[in-house]
């Protein structure tokens, strides 16, 4: 790999909670708990962005989509269950067996890899879909980090992406509540200079390439204990939309 924008101590936090992954009750637990929002509007996106219908059998059919930052695959899975070919990427080694695993016990055919966004870019991977979610604030170089994501899209493909807002709600939220007082997650899984604003993404997109199209807020209800998708709410957790113009 002539470049990457791998963060070793990121990696090193993920590589210590792999085997976690499908634990409902474990680390990933709000992961687990997000899943259904993530889902729902990922597949909305690449529905309305391909034209396809998800009340059929296999809406996804033909369309190659790749999940960077795939971890253990829970993303990767209803893809694939979708119709899609999937490609799971990872730069935590220790997260693709793991996912392997599952994937053959579901009886879905995933290729998983491990890898990076910069490499398969430099090898000329192509995609319809790119999921990027809860990533980018990870990495070392979110510039760099998303101008290979916009190269490993065809044209007219769709990228997904959510992070984290950088507010004294979002510390309040992802990190004294997250790690500190529910203990979903070990502490410093996060770190609060390195949330990103949806401005400031939405710039980051524009100049790698790409054309935003939407975005949402993902919300927490503590007296439901449950997520919710908000038009408005983007304090904390958010997702946006962007498309490769072709």
């Amino acid at each position: 790999m002539s470049t990457t924008t791998v963060d070793p101590a990121e990696i090193a936090k993920f590589e210590a909670m792999a085997a976690e992954w499908w634990d409902l009750n474990g680390k990933f637990k709000p992961l687990h708990m997000m899943n259904p929002v993530r889902l729902d509007y990922i597949t909305q996106q690449i529905a309305a962005e391909f034209g396809r219908d998800l009340q059929d059998t296999a809406p996804f059919a033909g369309l190659r989509i790749l999940d960077i930052g795939c971890g253990g695959g829970l993303l990767c899975e209803p893809m694939a269950r979708l119709g899609a070919e999937v490609v799971g990427a990872d730069a935590a080694a220790r997260n693709i067996p793991v996912a392997q695993i599952h994937a053959e016990k579901s009886g879905l055919a995933i290729d998983y890899r491990h890898t990076t966004a910069e490499a398969m870019a430099e090898a000329g991977e192509q995609f319809d879909a790119v999921l990027n979610m809860e990533v980018v604030e990870h990495v070392a170089d979110p510039q760099t980090y998303l101008d290979a994501c916009h190269n490993l899209m065809k044209p007219g493909g769709i990228h997904i992406c959510s992070t984290i807002n950088r507010n004294p709600k979002s510390f309040a939220m992802a990190i004294v509540g997250a790690e500190w007082v529910m203990r979903w997650l070990p502490k410093g899984t996060h770190e609060w200079s390195k949330f990103i604003t949806p401005d400031e993404l939405f710039a980051f997109l524009e100049k790698a390439g790409m054309t935003p199209v939407d975005r949402k807020g993902f919300v927490f209800n503590f007296a439901r204990f449950t997520w919710s998708i908000s038009d408005r709410d983007l304090s904390v957790n958010y997702v946006t939309a962007a498309t490769k113009p072709g």
